[in-house]
């Protein structure tokens, strides 16, 4: 079943290692349908890895198809597309300047029209859990990213403290593309921080500007389709 979808994620997950995002099997992407979620496989190496390794499962977390178990963060996933419906793709990376940032327990500032092209604000970084959270660490990471994030279409990616990144879109494929943005952004901070600590953030009107030139209702950034 679904077997267009778990090509389009084995291809996702294959360009995190392609746009440098992971190492070894440090991430994960997995995307949405309806009440079924596939996801790829916890802990196999993207070399080799083939679109029937994905797994299949629903809301709940039930596997309804596959032979290896599912990502150690699907429910991480599956918090964030349950609470955000428009959600069809999401992206775990430890991608390295966006993770200093989560390591650092900060979110991102917007300094630049960059960051404002995809992101309306600030990105956010969700806060620790705390130890009776364990228990259900993976689903209470999601519940702390959706205390963090409102709108997710506006902020397309969240950092979570102490651990790394999560980004979302309407595809896999968008998931991706926001989190290799996202890297981009956390290294042009880090950069901007390092050269004039007490930097401004970018203003409104300019961020505004910015993002609903390409997000907006009048948008008008690119070509028609």
């Amino acid at each position: 079943m679904l077997e267009d979808m778990k090509k389009e994620v084995l291809k996702a997950n294959l360009d995190l290692v392609k746009n440098g995002l992971v190492l070894f099997t440090w991430g994960n992407v997995s995307a949405r349908e309806d009440n079924y979620v596939v996801i790829k496989p916890s802990g196999v190496e993207y070399v080799g890895m083939k679109a029937g390794d994905m797994v299949v499962v629903d809301l709940n977390g039930n596997i309804v198809e596959g032979k290896f178990r599912p990502s150690s963060d699907m429910s991480t996933h599956l918090e964030i597309y349950k609470a955000h419906p428009e959600i069809g793709g999401i992206v775990h990376t430890h991608s390295t300047f966006a993770t200093a940032f989560a390591q650092a327990e900060r979110g991102i500032h917007a300094y630049g029209t960059t960051h404002a092209d995809y992101f309306y604000g600030d990105i956010p970084c969700a806060r620790n859990l705390g130890e009776s959270e364990m228990i259900e660490y993976e689903k209470n990471t999601g519940v702390a990213i959706n205390e963090a994030v409102k709108d997710a279409v506006a902020i397309p990616a969240c950092l979570v403290a102490h651990h790394g990144v999560f980004a979302w879109g309407k595809s896999a494929g968008e998931a991706v593309y926001h989190a290799t943005v996202l890297e981009e952004i956390a290294k042009m901070a880090f950069i901007t921080e390092n050269l004039t600590p007490l930097t401004k953030k970018l203003p409104r009107h300019i961020a505004d500007k910015h993002y609903n030139r390409k997000h907006g209702k009048n948008a008008y950034y690119g070509q028609n389709k």
